[in-house]
Parts: C-alpha cells; structure tokens; sequence
C-alpha cells in the first residue's frame, strides 16, 4: 500500500570551500539539531529516451536512510512535488507495477530500466520551534552520480537541500535562501540530482511560441490541454476526488479548439486526433456520470423530509452504484494503459510540436478569433431555436461547450469583455447540463424502483425523486430562454 507525501524543497549548489552558514538564529527557529550522518544509494529507472526525466518526474529505489523504499516524485508546481512512497521490497529489475502504472502517461509502455545510480553521504540538520515542532530540515550532500551507460564516468558534487517541515513556511525557506546566498551557496538549475546527472541528455526543446498571432494562441492553448492530461492521469488511476472530471474536460477543450478553429489548425489534419479526443472523452465519462448521478441522488435524499425516505434507500444507492463506479474506473484505466491512448498522446504532442498551419494561422489574433467565435456562435444559435426536446437541448448544450471553449482560447489576448461573455456562455451551458442531468436521471430512477420492488423494498422514495426530476427539468427549460435571451452575440 502506497503513501503520498507533498514536499516543498528547494536545492542549492554548494562550491568547494563554502560552509553552512548559522541558521539556528533565524526568526521563528529555537534550536538546530544535528548534524546527523546518513548513507543513502538510489537507483533511478526511466524510459531509455528519458521520458520521465525529461517531464520532471524521478522514480527510484532507495536504500539508507529513514525513508527506504520506492519513491515517486512528481511535480505540483513551484518548488513542491508530491512523492508517491512504497516499501522497498525485493532488490527488483522493475518498479512496482503501481508506480510504473502512474507514470503510463510519459511512459507510454516503454520499459522502465534502471538509468543512474547515485550515492549520497548527507549531514542533516533539523530546524525546530520553541515547542519542537520541525520547521525544515537542511541537508549537506556530498553526491557521487554514473549513469548506467557501459564504461560511464562517475560524476560528483556538493550541494544542500532545505526542506520545509511541517509547522515551517515559505517565509522561512526565503529566509534561509537569503543566509545561504550571503555564504556563496546559490540556487541550483537543477530540480533533482538525477536531472542533474543527465542535463546534457534531457536539454529543453525548441522554444514555445509565444507570440500573439492566431496560430500562436490556439497552440499554446492545446498545450495546455496536454499538460493538463498528462497531470491528471495518474490522478485519475488513483481515484483521486474531481480527476475524472478534470481530466475529461482537459479533453474536450482539446477537441473544441481543433473544431472551432480548423480553420486556423488545419482541419484536415485533425480529424483522427478529434475522433481519438472524443473516445477518450467517453471512456471517462461512463465513470464521471455514474458519479455525478450518485451524488445527484444522495444529495436528493438528504433534501427530503425524514418522512418520504421509505426503505433502505441509502444502501440501495450504494449496491446500485458501487459495483458499476468500480468497473467503469477499471476500464478507464484499462483505456489509459492500452496502445490507442498512447498513439492518441503521441499524435497530440506532434500537433503542438509542428502545428498544421494554415495561411490564417499568422492573422493577428484580435482580428481573426473573434470572426471564428462569432461562427461558433451561430452554430450554438442555430440548434438553440430548434432546442423543443430532450436530443435538441443536449445538442444545444454541446454547442455552448464549444462556444464557451472557443472563448477560452482568446481570453488571455482579449481579456475582461471575453471572461465575461465566457461567464453569460457558462450559465447557458450550465442549465442544458443540470436539465441532461436529468434525463439521464429518471430512467435510472425508475431502474432503481423497480429493483427495490423486486427485492421486497418500498420502491416509493425513487418514484418521488423521478417526479422531482421531471418537474426540475420543466423548470430548467423556462430557465433556458431567460438566459439564452441574455446571452447576445459575442462583441469582443
């Protein structure tokens, strides 16, 4: 059984001839214990290309020290990443499979080998408050690193570490920044020993466009829809709270900027990769539906009068959903493990690296999108005056998405008169989503009726849920036109 820890660390290089400055007079500090010594050994496995490495993740195997084990790491932003921890185990060739299952979205079914060996002899010192309370712990590494290349030369080093504790802040760490510059200890490039090592394996890629045509907006925008799967994928295999969600939605703007403006990416071009963005999307939405219409029901009961709740609703909801929440998380993960996913992250990646272009893509943005949004628009206006049943509102309600997202992309160049109108944009979307929510709602309603009915239970309480649902749902239509009334034409 694994276990997360998130760590703030900053890391410094340390010259020869430099010292630890004193830190136990630091405001805030009372005491400084240590130092201690420490042997530790890591191996350190990646991909043979450095995939890991190279998108800031390190997965070792660890010995010496009071944390021995298999280590995660993997970046939450700034100077904090989460460390996913496992016990050592055996002396293995791989990593557990459930480290090496949450590193599938940079892996892509690579093997995982070992890549480096590093050895460290560390002096810890720990920085405590007037109670005790560790507020960071400060390390000396004396690094000795090889890579596991035939014949390669071992490399070493001398750098520090300071890591925020638990009852420690961010002021500290500045602080102690400030004491180490002042004794010639500067900030490292590197944000772990082993990327380090391998600086001149792992060097940046070309830089990202950041310029303010057409093209460039809707790139770096696709950009971060990929950065924001591959965040969220290990997040999802974990069953995290809000990752299926996230990670859907990550998908569907992905898709939305390809549709809205093909006419800028080349449309063309992108057609498979769309097909691929909408599976994925279905993939994860079996278990984000099951999710949201559990909620939706618990949250229901709970709104009701002790009265009207006749039965074992409650574990009725729970024999319903627990079975088909599991199995729907098992074949999304079984979809993030296979081939076509990884071709679908491949064929992303190669977009954002070398974008089909068209002649368009080089208009100034402040032109260009606006006509595109405008078009997209007109799309969602279309199927809003057709929007008479259920299918017709859902078809409106995906065309809102697509406007909303189309938005999006032009938000950080257009600014405050596009977040509003994004804002207008969600509203709409909001209401056709809480009225499919409810159709989706009422036949499961009346599955679970009839179930509770088989099994002997008083299947009144789902029955009164299915009416709520259906006078809910009349309610959201009037809604609709208010706020499909107020939305206008997009003037950005």
């Amino acid at each position: 059984m694994s276990t997360t820890v998130n760590e703030t660390e900053r890391k410094y290089e340390a010259p020869d001839g430099t010292t630890l400055p004193e830190l136990s007079d630091l405001p805030g500090v009372a005491a400084s214990a240590g130092p201690e010594q420490q042997q530790l050994e890591a191996v350190y496995y990646d991909t043979s290309d450095l995939r890991l490495a190279r998108a800031g993740l390190t997965l070792r195997r660890r010995t010496g020290g009071d944390d021995a084990g298999w280590h995660l790491k993997l970046p939450v932003g700034g100077d904090t990443r989460e460390e996913v921890r496992l016990p050592p185990g055996r002396a293995a060739k791989r990593p557990p499979k459930e480290l090496g299952s949450l590193v599938q979205v940079h892996a892509r079914g690579g093997a995982l080998t070992p890549v480096a060996r590093i050895r460290t002899s560390r002096q810890r010192w720990q920085l405590v408050d007037g109670r005790g309370r560790l507020l960071a712990e400060v390390v000396v590494d004396l690094v000795s690193a090889r890579t596991s290349d035939e014949g390669a030369a071992a490399d070493s080093w001398r750098e520090v570490e300071v890591e925020l504790g638990e009852h420690g802040d961010t002021a500290l760490l500045d602080r102690v920044e400030e004491r180490l510059a002042a004794a010639g200890i500067r900030r490292s490039t590197s944000s772990a020993k082993l990327t380090r090592l391998l600086a001149d394996r792992i060097a940046p890629g070309p830089p990202t466009r950041t310029g303010r045509t057409a093209g460039d907006l809707v790139v770096a925008y696709l950009r971060d829809q990929a950065d924001a799967l591959a965040r969220w994928d290990p997040r999802v295999r974990r069953r995290e709270d809000d990752a299926v969600h996230q990670m859907r939605v990550a998908t569907r703007r992905a898709r939305s900027a390809l549709q809205a403006f093909g006419a800028i990416v080349g449309r063309d071009h992108t057609r498979a990769l769309t097909d691929e963005l909408k599976w994925l999307a279905g993939v994860l939405g079996e278990a984000r539906d099951l999710e949201v219409l559990r909620t939706r029901f618990e949250d229901a009961v709970a709104g009701l009068d002790d009265t009207l709740v006749l039965g074992s609703v409650s574990a009725q909801l729970t024999r319903h959903f627990a079975p088909l929440e599991a199995a729907a998380h098992d074949s999304a993960v079984g979809a993030l493990d296979s081939p076509r996913y990884f071709a679908l992250l491949d064929a992303l990646d190669a977009l954002i690296a070398d974008p089909p272009l068209t002649p368009l893509a080089r208009a100034k943005a402040k032109k260009e999108l606006p006509r595109l949004i405008a078009r997209t628009y007109r799309r969602l206006a279309k199927r809003a005056e057709d929007a008479h049943d259920d299918e017709a509102l859902h078809d409106a309600r995906k065309a809102a998405k697509r406007l909303r997202y189309a938005v999006e992309v032009a938000e950080p160049l257009l600014g405050e008169p596009a977040r509003k109108y994004r804002k207008k944009v969600k509203d709409v979307q909001t209401v056709l989503g809480e009225h499919q929510d409810s159709v989706v709602a009422r036949p499961v309603l009346r599955e679970l009726g009839a179930q509770a009915h088989l099994d002997g239970e008083n299947g009144f309480t789902f029955g009164l849920l299915s009416g709520l649902e259906v006078a809910h749902a009349q309610r959201l239509e009037r809604e609709f036109a208010g706020v499909w009334r107020g939305l206008g034409k997009p003037k950005l």
